[in-house]
């Protein structure tokens, strides 16, 4: 049963990597830039949370909704201040932009609640399945945040095909000047894109937190850089690529952890990486782009 145990703790948290994957893929999707302060973005939900609930005593869920709803505003901000000025710059001065928004963000929180690890409320009460006669136990946790995580993958990958909103991102991603051209409004698409990213970041991290219930001002920059590496891994840029490139590092993390050495998951986590990337560059569905002259 414990290597049971070990798969379904790996897909939980997989599935959280695969949350926040999916808001760096969408950016890079269409925007084509990283975002490196999305993790950081995630830190800010949870203390968003963490104050409702334990100072103003609101319901998990209006505090969950409230950190939604702070994120978005907050990815939308981000991208007006620092990346839309930058938007024909090089992508190297994008990523130093992002770099220093992700500083900023840490050492801002930093100040306002000091560096003292906060104890976590869970937002989840559900009770555990047990399974296999009780032998394994299944946590609410998990639960839903593998539900949470397919439903997310399943209604973005609507939103993308079936709404005009989806399409206008479909044709930024292609060429943005061509879409400028057909009337489509790059910059509003753009911000709809962070807005979308920053809510599930939000998300994302209530689940994580729910889950290792520990918050300092640095709680989102570890799960950042995994969930870009699961972004990676699938292949950038594709919804579904997020999804399985989370869920799979996820699942090599905890084995990892498991069977190898706690000390060292996270090497192990990288060095899978970097294996795939040698036999497909790519990642997993990632598609070879070919650039015109």
């Amino acid at each position: 049963m414990d290597i049971l145990t070990y798969l379904i703790n790996g897909i939980s948290l997989g599935s959280v990597y695969a949350i926040i994957a999916l808001g760096y893929t969408m950016v890079y999707g269409i925007a084509k830039m990283l975002n490196f302060a999305h993790g950081d973005v995630i830190m800010i939900g949870c203390y968003v949370v963490f104050l409702t609930m334990s100072e103003q005593g609101l319901p998990a869920l209006l505090a969950v909704l409230l950190s939604v709803i702070v994120c978005t505003i907050l990815g939308i901000s981000i991208e007006k201040i620092a990346y839309k000025p930058l938007r024909r710059a090089t992508p190297l001065a994008v990523l130093i932009t992002a770099i220093g928004v992700s500083y900023f963000l840490q050492n801002a929180t930093l100040l306002l609640f000091g560096a003292d690890t906060k104890a976590f409320t869970s937002v989840i009460s559900l009770p555990p399945l047990k399974l296999a006669g009780g032998q394994l136990s299944v946590s609410g946790t998990t639960i839903v945040t593998v539900s949470a995580c397919v439903l997310i993958m399943i209604a973005l990958m609507l939103f993308i095909k079936k709404t005009k909103a989806g399409q206008a991102m479909l044709a930024v991603s292609e060429d943005k000047d061509a879409a400028q051209l057909m009337g489509v409004n790059v910059n509003a698409t753009i911000s709809l894109t962070f807005a979308i990213g920053s809510g599930l970041a939000a998300i994302a991290g209530v689940l994580f937190c729910s889950a290792y219930p520990t918050l300092t001002p640095y709680t989102g920059s570890m799960p950042g850089i995994k969930a870009f590496t699961a972004a990676v891994f699938g292949g950038i840029g594709s919804i579904p690529g997020a999804f399985i490139g989370g869920i799979l590092l996820g699942i090599i993390e905890i084995l990892g952890r498991a069977y190898i050495s706690s000390q060292l998951s996270d090497a192990i986590v990288f060095a899978v990486l970097i294996i795939v990337l040698l036999v497909k560059p790519t990642g997993i569905l990632g598609k070879k782009l070919h650039e015109k002259v």
